[in-house]
């Protein structure tokens, strides 16, 4: 007789608009489990592919007030948020949230938590850690003292297309042929597919009741930061890099270094490359007694390099690690009324007929940004992006994830999507350094048979005085550049059509 399969478990995913979270939960729906996402707004997850699959629930893990009822019903939640880049008290963030979420869902009676956090290298004192690292670990301490049976399951370099660690290695490998490197490209790493995370992950909703410990995760391959550079520049057909290793850059300095030369801003690339000052190898396996390794083996670093690449140039990358929110970013609504009872609201209206369909358009528009630009004055936005850098900001290297398509939530340059009806209407938020609020809004409505108008509006909400100064400071310099943006983007929708 065939013995019964157990039912699915119910899971709940917190970060499901991460880079692991938002590719955790199609992997658990694959696998049959009933999905409920926690996240602070609802409305990032509207154009997930998955949305229709999963039930959401409001709520924010640093707001205990807020998790009430989320872990109805649930028995095993995935903890995938962190503090990553938000400034020096990341730490105590950290801790409150994970004391929150273990005392609710240990309230709710879920049977098991999951947690993703980072490799401990061995041998070292905590005391000794990078910030990050010795937050991650108390997270997960804090976790399995919930009184809810916790695997903390725990990775060092994540390599997949859209990972800020992968992001990080491709972008110094191809910008710099040349390279002097501080002394951790010469520690010993072992890094893992992104793959072979999420099968881990989702197979740990399944571990017996009685595990409540840490796991180490890694893939076949321990190769020196170095060593990594060189076997990205031969599977991307780049020549060998000459890398130069040096004593004199600290983690910091080297942190800086990263963030100017990659897309990764230095708030996030600091904390990763402090990570890398010790060895990380895994030092044991033991999660594969319940959670075995396919038939053919984990994914190798070279295998794993290859299709991260495929997915980059196929435009098929799922999520990114922009794609969580920036810390502190703000969420006020739009305001639509010019005389909005908020406080003052600045204005800039272009708007232009051209003689192209509106699909030629829209075309134009839901490819702004990233390697298409922003059709106005490149070296404007280039200086305006590394000013941003310079004041902690994301810059505008970020990109995009698609070159040809936008959902909500997407991060774009230093922008955010914040809402998109395709074929009518871009709005994206701003999310570099200002003193208010601001938004650009990109549409377009048919006039007349042959014809589409062209609306643009770019809107500020200033904070104080500061805020005042800053709009009417650069104002002359939005006729030039926002000007030219809305009579770039229709001439490019005429021609093409």
């Amino acid at each position: 007789m065939d013995t019964p399969r157990p039912a699915p478990s119910r899971c709940l995913v917190t970060g499901a608009s991460g880079y692991i979270g938002g590719r955790l939960v199609p992997e658990l729906i694959a696998r049959g489990h009933p999905v409920r996402c926690l996240v602070r707004d609802p409305e990032r997850l509207r154009d997930q592919p998955w949305r229709a699959q999963v039930d959401v629930a409001t709520g924010d893990v640093s707001r205990p007030e807020t998790l009430a009822g989320a872990f109805d019903g649930i028995d095993v939640a995935y903890y995938l948020v962190h503090s990553l880049g938000t400034g020096p008290a990341f730490e105590a963030t950290d801790r409150a949230a994970a004391r929150a979420f273990g005392a609710a869902a240990a309230a709710a009676g879920v049977t098991r938590i999951v947690y993703l956090g980072g490799l401990i290298p061995a041998g070292v004192p905590e005391a000794d850690l990078s910030p990050h690292l010795r937050s991650r670990a108390e997270v997960g301490r804090i976790l399995r003292d919930s009184g809810v049976p916790t695997a903390e399951l725990r990775a060092a370099v994540i390599i997949g297309s859209g990972s800020a660690s992968f992001e990080m290695l491709r972008y110094l490998t191809e910008r710099l042929p040349v390279m002097v490197t501080p002394r951790w490209v010469s520690t010993r790493i072992q890094p893992i597919a992104v793959r072979d995370v999420l099968r881990q992950l989702a197979g740990a909703a399944g571990l017996p009741p009685d595990v409540n410990r840490t796991f180490d995760l890694g893939g076949p391959d321990v190769l020196t930061y170095a060593q990594m550079m060189h076997r990205y520049a031969r599977l991307a057909g780049l020549r060998r890099r000459l890398i130069v290793p040096v004593p004199v850059l600290t983690p910091r300095l080297s942190g800086h270094w990263v963030g100017l030369v990659t897309p990764v801003p230095g708030s996030i690339a600091r904390p990763l490359v402090e990570s890398l000052r010790h060895e990380v190898v895994r030092g044991e396996h033991d999660l594969a007694r319940w959670v075995p390794d396919p038939p053919e083996g984990p994914t190798g670093f070279d295998q794993a390099v290859v299709l991260a690449l495929r997915r980059i140039k196929d435009a098929d990358v799922a999520t990114r690690w922009s794609g969580a929110s920036v810390p502190g970013a703000p969420s006020d609504p739009l305001p639509t009324d010019p005389d909005w009872a908020g406080g003052s609201l600045y204005q800039d209206l272009r708007e232009r007929t051209v003689t192209a369909s509106p699909a030629a358009v829209w075309q134009v528009i839901e490819g702004i940004g990233g390697d298409n630009g922003w059709y106005s004055f490149p070296l404007a936005w280039a200086l305006r992006g590394r000013l941003d850098r310079l004041l902690g900001g994301v810059g505008l290297r970020r990109g995009r994830r698609d070159p040809a398509r936008l959902r909500v939530g997407d991060s774009l340059d230093f922008w955010r999507v914040e809402e998109i009806r395709p074929g009518r209407l871009l709005r994206l938020r701003a999310e570099m350094r200002l003193p208010g609020l601001a938004w650009l809004e990109l549409s377009v409505t048919p006039d007349g048979d042959h014809g589409t108008r062209y609306r643009q509006r770019a809107l500020f909400h200033p904070h104080g005085l500061a805020g005042h100064a800053y709009w009417w400071a650069v104002a002359p310099f939005h006729t030039v550049v926002f000007g030219a943006m809305a009579r770039n983007i229709t001439e490019r929708a005429r021609r093409t059509a």
